[in-house]
């Protein structure tokens, strides 16, 4: 029997609203930012195909194994870690996966928060028409202005906190709850109406080609390490978000189809938003598909700004940016409010205000790091890129390599097997051995590749 059938938070409606949390939890930036810059870079249909084999291979073990300990101990990520290292009767070293969690996400919404808020700037940018027929000078001028005005950053990223605490301060089934089950309609919907203007306005058979012409001549070893990379970070593991989800999960859902559902959405918003964004950029001379990061806020911008009816459906297009980072960044908050509410015996409205004021005090660095302190650098580290490498190359996955040795190694079997009830034994034994042996592989492999990266390449 689990540890508690029914935390103190309470549970998700039903199954396909957990469904939708995790999902808007996975689905963000790096789905509509990341990928594709990351899949033009590695020549497209050949990278897809190793992104879509490391998801199943690497982020869905990982995943279902952070959602089982969630669901086990019914708790924040860091009374659920106590919990289930008392029960599985292991060190009380292993308690540090759930603080490396939630830590980690609190770091992660401080300058994510500023990123989100450049969206929400450019919904304005695109309605103005000043980018109407802009050239790539012009826009880089549009996106440098804003970067270098802090008042402005602080006001977008402001904006962007508060709507995230309107949000968790509902809690799970008025707030989190009712907010997934609006936001992602919304965002599906965004995203087709989209495609459709890409397909009539673009070139869409030349990003049709482009992401699904295979060519394993284009996709070095450093392609599949990005895409293993890419493919574990894009469902959110290691966050301490899908643990603490995955406590309000009902306890009769199946966690291997409902991960498999969510990868599937998560991984069809990344494609789609390729091509959405491809055969723009295809159609617009002078535009690259492996602009790298600028690709979102300088490229894209061009190439709306020169089409008929672009700059409307630019500001959609930020729209739904700025809708998947909002699905996102409520899920980094909930795990410390979680624990503040459980531990300290504050309300969620308190616990609310005291994490998302701490995090925006810490997002302020990463706003100066893109102005008033720009030139103040440690180790070749500004403030951003420090949180930002500290993050994504250490933190989240030395974290999600000890949610799949714990889960693979130390917690008892009899517990896992409870909460992975319903799974096929051929599935079972598949997902086990890949959470053992390839998962910790690959995240060692991405671990070691991000460290050499940054300071031996």
């Amino acid at each position: 029997m689990a540890l508690q059938q029914k935390g103190m938070h309470g549970t998700w409606v039903s199954r396909w609203t957990f469904i939708m949390a995790a999902t808007g939890s996975a689905v963000g930036l790096g789905n509509i930012w990341k990928f594709p810059y990351i899949a033009g870079n590695n020549g497209g249909g050949a990278f897809v195909i190793a992104y879509l084999v490391c998801i199943l291979m690497i982020g869905v073990p990982v995943m279902m194994a952070e959602v089982a300990m969630g669901r086990r101990g019914r708790q924040s990520p860091i009374n659920t870690m106590r919990e289930l290292v008392t029960e599985s009767g292991a060190s009380s070293w292993w308690r540090q996966i759930g603080w490396l969690g939630v830590i980690a996400g609190m770091l992660i919404i401080s300058f994510y928060a500023v990123i989100a808020g450049w969206a929400l700037a450019y919904i304005f940018e695109m309605t103005s028409g000043q980018l109407q027929g802009a050239s790539g000078e012009m826009a880089a001028d549009v996106f440098g202005r804003l970067l270098a005005d802090p008042s402005r950053l602080i006001f977008w990223q402001s904006i962007f906190m508060v709507l995230c605490v309107g949000v968790v301060v509902g809690g799970v089934k008025k707030g989190l709850g009712v907010a997934v089950e609006i936001l992602m309609p919304i965002l599906f919907v965004m995203l087709f109406v989209l495609l459709g203007f890409s397909y009539f306005q673009g070139d869409f058979e030349a990003g049709w080609n482009f992401l699904f012409s295979v060519d394993f001549s284009a996709l070095s070893g450093r392609g599949v390490l990005e895409a293993m990379g890419q493919a574990f970070f894009t469902l959110s593991i290691g966050m301490g978000a899908i643990m603490a989800y995955g406590a309000y999960m009902p306890q009769n859902a199946n966690i291997g189809k409902t991960i498999l559902i969510v990868a599937f959405f998560d991984s069809l918003v990344a494609i789609v938003s390729g091509l959405v964004i491809f055969p723009i950029v295809f159609a617009t001379p002078g535009i690259e598909a492996s602009a790298g990061p600028g690709l979102m806020f300088i490229s894209l911008p061009v190439a709306f700004g020169n089409m008929s009816g672009g700059l409307l459906v630019g500001a959609v297009f930020f729209v739904l940016v700025s809708i998947a980072a909002w699905s996102s960044a409520i899920s980094l908050l909930e795990p410390a409010v979680a624990w503040l509410i459980e531990s300290k015996n504050m309300s969620r409205l308190q616990a609310n205000l005291l994490v998302a004021g701490g995090t925006w005090l810490l997002g302020l660095g990463s706003v100066f790091s893109f102005n008033i302190w720009a030139d103040s650098t440690v180790a070749g580290f500004t403030f951003f890129d420090f949180l930002d490498f500290l993050t994504s190359n250490v933190m989240l996955p030395l974290c999600g390599l000890l949610i799949a040795l714990f889960v693979g190694f130390v917690m008892k079997k009899e517990f896992v097997d409870e909460e992975m009830q319903g799974l096929s034994p051929v599935f079972a034994t598949l997902w086990r051995f890949a959470l053992r042996f390839i998962a910790p592989a690959a995240i060692i492999a991405v671990f070691v590749m991000g460290i050499y990266d940054k300071f031996f390449s």
